[in-house]
């Protein structure tokens, strides 16, 4: 790749990130068109405004497109959807030659949008030493294509020695206000978010996306809740405009169900172990609706269920410089545990995130059987 094309394509992820937050359940991308060096058309992809990044950069190009080169952060579909495949666009506007970070991992496309290029005798390029920053952009929607199921992170704040909470008085916050901060944009990142009923009825939380910017779709809240003991009036029922689901258990009370439903509150029946709710068929539920990513931000029984079950696929900890210490304050991970050390859960591709010069977070994939 010329110094040229690594600019270029660097200007297409520029673009891309624009979308960021806003094109769910598709990819964010981006596209830049360049004659001789000089951009002569830019786009990048958002749900609202249906068309994609390299229609975009071709229409704004005009007439200049034809024999230029498009740099695109993924390859163009090659599928009708919600537009007509992209690949054809590509080939019509006359360009000469396609650059792209990574090809798409959808089943529909995979190869095939290059392949329509190339049959229309346009030059096609796979730049792979960009492909690790593509993935890193849509990394929810490549696990989604990849797995069938959406990216499942477990976010918590820590002390230095694991615990979330004092066995009395929780008043306060355990990380810093750069550190909630920065929890607001994993939110906006995400489809979906999770929590037990415990963490409801002990903090009345909203668990909404603060960041007050626009999204593809709202947030969606999802209380776990076997017996459906959520206050009628909570502040995330209250809040509530078609964005809240409880997951419950078959052996609920019928007419509690009810009285949510008639709050606009969808309750989802998951029946797992022991009388308690099923995180996996939560998970299932929300693939078959395409969402492209939950994250988890409960108490330390829901996390342990969630790395117990291998539903969770991520952990996002934030370690605030505090030790609480004890037997009785919660850690982490509650429930059975493993009874070995053998046993251990263990994780992967760990990276560390400097929060403030006292914080840090570590972000991990879970190895799965």
């Amino acid at each position: 790749m010329t110094t040229t094309d690594s600019t270029l394509l660097q200007e297409a992820f520029i673009e891309a990130r624009r979308g960021v937050g806003r094109t769910s359940p598709n990819p964010a991308v981006g596209a830049v068109l360049a004659r001789d060096g000089e951009i002569v058309g830019r786009g990048h992809h958002t749900w609202e405004g249906v068309k994609h990044a390299e229609v975009l950069a071709i229409e704004q190009a005009g007439e200049r497109a034809r024999g230029a080169t498009l740099y695109l952060t993924l390859e163009p579909c090659s599928h009708q959807g919600r537009t007509a495949p992209c690949a054809e666009a590509v080939a019509a506007a006359g360009i000469r030659r396609v650059v792209v970070a990574m090809e798409d991992p959808n089943p529909l496309v995979r190869g095939r949008g290059l392949a329509k290029l190339r049959d229309a005798g346009i030059e096609t390029q796979v730049e792979t030493a960009c492909t690790a920053e593509a993935l890193a952009l849509n990394q929810p929607f490549v696990h989604f294509m990849n797995t069938g199921r959406p990216l499942v992170t477990i976010k918590a704040a820590l002390t230095l020695d694991g615990k979330i909470a004092a066995p009395i008085d929780n008043t306060g916050w355990i990380t810093s206000e750069k550190a909630r901060a920065h929890v607001q944009e994993l939110r906006y990142h995400t489809d979906a978010i999770l929590t037990g009923i415990g963490t409801v009825l002990a903090d009345d939380c909203l668990l909404t996306d603060r960041t007050a910017r626009p999204r593809s779709r709202p947030l969606l809240r999802i209380v776990l809740d076997s017996q459906l003991r959520i206050p009628l009036t909570s502040r995330m029922v209250e809040s509530a405009q078609s964005d809240v689901m409880v997951v419950a258990t078959s052996l609920a009370s019928a007419e509690r169900r009810r009285a949510l439903e008639d709050l606009g509150i969808r309750v989802l029946v998951a029946d797992g172990p022991a009388g308690r709710t099923d995180v996996g068929q939560v998970v299932q539920a929300l693939a078959a609706e395409r969402y492209l990513s939950l994250m988890i931000e409960g108490g330390s029984k829901v996390n342990w269920a969630a790395l117990e079950s291998n539903a969770a696929d991520k952990i996002f900890f934030y370690y605030a410089p505090k030790i609480l210490g004890g037997l009785e304050s919660l850690p982490v991970a509650g429930g059975a545990g493993k009874p070995r050390r053998a046993d251990a859960i263990r994780f992967r591709d760990v990276t560390l995130h400097v929060i403030t010069p006292e914080e840090f977070a570590v972000e991990a994939w879970l190895i799965k059987p």
